[in-house]
C-alpha cells in the first residue's frame, strides 16, 4: 500500500479557525470540497465563496470537486429507491475522473484533504464511496477526526461493527443514509 497524502475532514459545526488549525496540523496544502452543494445553512463561513477567499489567506488552496466526487450526484441513474447507490456512482465517468485526480495528487505527494459537512467519516461518502474506491488503488485515506487520524480500514471497521468491507455474503455495498426524492 502506497503511503497516502490524502486526508478527509468534516466541517460540521466547527469554527473556521479550528478547521484551519486541523488542516495546518497535518500540513494540508489543498482543501478539496466534495460536497455536492458547497454551502452551509448554519455555518456560512463554510460556503464556497468564503472558503475560496479565507483559505487562501491561510496559504491553503480551495478547489470544488463536488461535480466529480459529491455524494448527491445530479444523475438520477445513481439512485435506487431514493437512496444514493454508491456502486452505481463508481461506474460513472465523472466519478472516475475525480478519482484519477486524487490518484495523481497522491502520486505527486500533494497534501490534500477532502472536505464534506459530516464530521464522522463512517457516516459520510468520503469513507463509504471515495475511500473504498481509493483502497482499490492501494491508497488509504487518512480521516482527520476529533480523536486524531483514523485510516480508511479503521473507519470501515467502525462502520461495519468489525466485519471490515465484507459481510457474511462476501460483499458490502454502501448507500446514502437518507432517501432523496
Amino acid at each position: 500500500m502506497k503511503e497516502s497524502t490524502i486526508y478527509s475532514i468534516g466541517h460540521g459545526n466547527k469554527k473556521f479557525d479550528d478547521l484551519v488549525k486541523q488542516l495546518k496540523q497535518y500540513q494540508i496544502e489543498f482543501l478539496l470540497d466534495v460536497r455536492s452543494k458547497p454551502v452551509s445553512k448554519f455555518n456560512i463561513h463554510f460556503n464556497r465563496s468564503w472558503l475560496e477567499e479565507d483559505l487562501s489567506k491561510n496559504m491553503i488552496t480551495y478547489e470544488f470537486l463536488g461535480d466529480h466526487l459529491g455524494g448527491l450526484p445530479k444523475d438520477r441513474a445513481c439512485y435506487t429507491n431514493g437512496k444514493v447507490d454508491y456502486s452505481k456512482i463508481r461506474t460513472k465517468n465523472f466519478f472516475q475522473d475525480g478519482i484519477r485526480l486524487l490518484i495523481e495528487a497522491n502520486e505527486e505527494n500533494m497534501k490534500v484533504a477532502l472536505m464534506c459537512s459530516e464530521t464522522k467519516p463512517e457516516e459520510c461518502h468520503r469513507c463509504k464511496l471515495i475511500g473504498q474506491e481509493l483502497l482499490k488503488h492501494n491508497i488509504s485515506i487518512l480521516h482527520i477526526t476529533e480523536d486524531g487520524i483514523k485510516t480508511q480500514r479503521e473507519v470501515i471497521e467502525i462502520l461495519t461493527g468489525g466485519f471490515g468491507s465484507n459481510d457474511l455474503f462476501g460483499k458490502t455495498d454502501f448507500t446514502s443514509r437518507n432517501t432523496y426524492k
